[in-house]
C-alpha cells in the first residue's frame, strides 16, 4: 500500500499544495487533476523519491520511501510527461535500452513483438528523429507490457496519443488493475478507467 501522510510542496515562497492525504491498495487508481502550475508533476515526483517533500510523508507498506531506497524503487515504474525517447536510436534499440535500465532484458524478437502490439508495425529499424510525437509516447508507453512492478506512476501517458492508442494503454492499465498492479497518473483528458476503487485527487 502506497501512502501519502500530509504532504506539502513550495516553489520559492509558493505553496503549491499542503494537506494532501490518500492511500492506495491493490487494483486501485488514482487520478490526480489540477491546472497546469498546480503541483502534479512535483507530487508525483515525491511518490517516486525524485523529490523530497517540504513537509510530510510517502510511505511504502508503513515504510518512509527514502528509509527503503532500493527496496522501493525495484518495485515501481515512473512514466514522465515527456518521452525520453532517443532520436538517434531506432525504436528497438529505445525499448531495449530502457527495458535494461527498468531491469528487464530483452532480445530483439520479444522488442518487435512488444512494439506491434503498440501498433509500431514497420518501424522498429527507423531513427525516433521520424517517429510522431504519438508514435514516440507509444515506445515509451511500450515498457508498460514488459516491467513486473507493483506501482506505475504516469504523468500525462496520453499526451500526443490519437483515439486507438488512448484505448490500447486504457486496456493496458486496466489489465494490470485486474492483477493486483497499483496506477497513479496525471491527465488533463477524460478517460473512463475500470478499476476496483478509482481515487480522484485534485489540486487546485
Amino acid at each position: 500500500m502506497l501512502q501519502g501522510n500530509n504532504l506539502e510542496c513550495m516553489r520559492g515562497d509558493r505553496v503549491l499544495f499542503s494537506g494532501i492525504n490518500f492511500s492506495i491498495k491493490p487494483g486501485e487508481l488514482m487520478q490526480v487533476r489540477g491546472p497546469n502550475g498546480s503541483g502534479k508533476t512535483s507530487l508525483l515526483r515525491m511518490l517516486c523519491g525524485l523529490a523530497v517533500p517540504n513537509s510530510g510523508e510517502v510511505s511504502w507498506n508503513g515504510s518512509d520511501i527514502r528509509s527503503l531506497g532500493e527496496d522501493y524503487y525495484s518495485v515501481i515504474t515512473y512514466l514522465g510527461h515527456l518521452s525520453g525517447v532517443k532520436d538517434d536510436l531506432t525504436t528497438i534499440e529505445n525499448l531495449c535500452i530502457t527495458s535494461a535500465l527498468a531491469g528487464v532484458e530483452i532480445d530483439k524478437k520479444t522488442a518487435c513483438e512488444i512494439l506491434q502490439k503498440m501498433g509500431l508495425e514497420k518501424r522498429e529499424a527507423l531513427l525516433a528523429k521520424v517517429l510522431s510525437q504519438g508514435q514516440k509516447r507509444r515506445v515509451a508507453l511500450a515498457r508498460l507490457l514488459l516491467v513486473q512492478t507493483k506501482l506505475w506512476i504516469l504523468d500525462e501517458p496520453l499526451t500526443a496519443l490519437d483515439v486507438s492508442a488512448i484505448e490500447l494503454i486504457k486496456n493496458i492499465i486496466e489489465r494490470y488493475l485486474a492483477q493486483g498492479g497499483m496506477v497513479i497518473l496525471t491527465t488533463h483528458q477524460e478517460i473512463n478507467i475500470t478499476a476496483t476503487v478509482t481515487h480522484q485527487l485534485y489540486l487546485s
